[in-house]
């Protein structure tokens, strides 16, 4: 095969790609999950593929333009690829470029339920990304489940399953390379993922992109390389970060040495935990500066807000309750939106305000109730098929509201600059926009007061080891579900004496005023970290400390 049949700017650059992207909407790659690959980093894969040595066949998973068959072919010529595409429009304008390669074969076919039989040298993908609710999650999990006689969870994202097919379709001494999503390295469905790479002895490298750029420029989200080799050379795994497209020459001298690891950020397989965030073999990490850390649900349970199924319907300001008659009864106090919330403290005040600028502060509250004007009401969401839609659909009756008193401690889910916490003194409910924080007793002898937990949770130290826990996307955004704040770390209040407390709590008072009014207050919120900082510094320098990778 030559690859003189293809122009050499189509062969090392990114034409192809940009020419497609111009000849189709943004609304049909989005439906195909179609985010191409610079060709720098499919260069970098096609390295790592061709490190073996008894390198024949190559399988692309999700063929898309062939970015990745361009980059082998440049530097090798008598490959056989197979690719797998489901998208006619890319399959048939990735056959205008590649139909007469007799080695290059492109099937229109689903990569999960074809091909289980074949083996390949290697394999080398950018999968589509596909939560568990944008496809046909029980059957692809069967598909998986069933030739890899291995089970996973009901949320697990599609590319992962793909990632798990080519490791059982890699050859001995196969290779794979594979740029997806680095969600799955921190997130609860990802343990499972993460057993199934240990289990099976082939992660050799996880190349982390520094999450202050987004690879790809349509899609939130982080990328990480994952390289896997099917050989018995290294028992180790080693963990890099890139800040940017130049430092990948870094990477490609760890590829050329392979199979000998550097020593920095690398592991025993045996040693890496699945059940973990693996953030904390690449990242810094902040907890380890402080000692006396607990389980932040020692001291509070977080659950989400409350999910209508249908903000659009369910929500109501002024003027909307007043169009449909809807009784006062009838609405639920609520905060619907995380911009409606500007400081620390949400008062009744700041409720009223909202009310009168006809902002929607209201849920829907109909079970049980008997006025004709919220009955006529329900009856139009059922002609507008709202009873119909995911979440409605699985409640009796399918209008009822979750169960959420109003939570005295609200936290953002996205943010860049660190946790917001929100104290709730208008005692109202939220959408999830926020999760709920309810205080809990710790044990019979110590309980926390709201008041004194929520000035911790305003600190820089709070927020500092909780990022040790969130997950990370698209520029620098960072997400925290529920349980990874419940599981986050915190530090042990129950340790502090009397006199510390009542400092704390009267700093606390002076700051809320001064918020209320508008007054300078940073400098209060220092000194509450101070004395945090004071009672719980780890004075000795930690072990196992991470710092950005910085190879010569």
């Amino acid at each position: 095969m030559s690859t003189s049949k293809l122009h050499t700017s189509l062969i090392l650059r990114d034409t192809i790609e940009l020419n497609y992207k111009h000849s189709v909407s943004i609304a049909h790659r989005k439906k195909f999950a179609q985010f191409f690959t610079p060709f720098p980093i499919a260069d970098l894969m096609a390295k790592w593929i061709l490190g073996n040595n008894d390198l024949k066949t190559v399988l692309e998973p999700a063929f898309g333009l062939g970015v990745f068959s361009r980059a082998l072919m440049a530097q090798k010529d008598d490959i056989t690829v197979e690719g797998f595409e489901i998208d006619t429009t890319i399959f048939d304008n990735a056959n205008r470029y590649f139909g007469d390669f007799e080695n290059v074969k492109i099937q229109l076919q689903d990569y999960i339920y074809s091909n289980w039989q074949n083996k390949y040298d290697g394999i080398i993908c950018n999968p589509p990304y596909f939560k568990f609710h944008d496809y046909d999650s029980k059957s692809v999990l069967r598909e998986i489940e069933t030739h890899l006689k291995y089970k996973l969870n009901g949320f697990t994202n599609l590319y992962t399953l793909f990632l798990l097919k080519s490791i059982h379709q890699l050859k001995p001494n196969g290779r794979c390379a594979y740029i997806i999503p680095s969600e799955f390295l921190n997130a609860d469905y990802g343990k499972l993922v993460k057993a199934y790479l240990l289990k099976t002895n082939v992660l050799r490298h996880i190349i982390v992109i520094n999450f202050d750029s987004n690879l790809f420029d349509d899609a939130l989200t982080t990328a990480s390389i994952i390289l896997c080799a099917n050989d018995n050379l290294t028992n180790k795994v080693q963990f890099s970060n890139v800040q940017d497209v130049q430092d990948l020459t870094k990477i490609e001298q760890l590829i050329a040495n392979y199979p000998h690891l550097e020593d920095f950020q690398t592991f025993l397989c045996a040693d890496l935990k699945p059940d973990i965030k693996w953030k904390t073999y690449y990242q810094p990490q902040n907890g380890i500066h402080f000692k006396n850390l607990v389980p932040f649900s020692n001291y509070a349970k977080v659950v989400r807000g409350i999910a209508t199924g249908s903000n659009e319907f369910f929500t109501f300001n002024e003027s909307k309750a007043q169009a449909f008659s809807i009784p006062e009864q009838c609405l639920l106090p609520c905060i619907c939106k995380a911009t409606d919330t500007k400081k620390p403290f949400f008062t009744k005040a700041d409720f009223e305000l909202l009310k009168s600028s006809n902002k929607n502060v209201f849920l829907l509250n109909a079970l049980g109730s008997t006025n004709q004007n919220v009955i006529e009401y329900l009856k139009k969401g059922e002609l507008e098929a709202i009873d119909k839609k995911f979440l409605t659909a699985s409640r009796t009756p399918w209008y009822a509201l979750e169960n959420r008193p109003p939570a005295p401690i609200w936290v953002s889910v996205f943010n860049r600059t660190g946790l917001r916490f929100i104290r709730n003194e208008a005692n109202i409910s939220n959408l999830t926009s926020y999760h709920c924080i309810y205080p809990k007793q710790q044990n019979l002898f110590f309980q926390v007061e709201p008041d004194l937990l929520f000035a911790y949770l305003l600190t820089e130290t709070a927020k500092q080891i909780f990022e040790d826990n969130s997950r990370e996307y698209g520029n620098g955004l960072q997400k925290f579900e529920p349980n990874d704040i419940n599981k986050g770390l915190m530090l042990d209040l129950g340790l502090l004496n009397e006199e510390t407390i009542a400092k704390i709590l009267s700093l606390y008072n002076q700051y809320r005023l001064a918020v209320l009014e508008n007054k300078n207050s940073e400098a209060i919120i220092d000194a509450i970290n101070q004395l945090f900082i004071e009672h719980y510094a780890e004075n000795k320098k930690p072990k196992n400390s991470f710092t950005m990778l910085e190879m010569a």
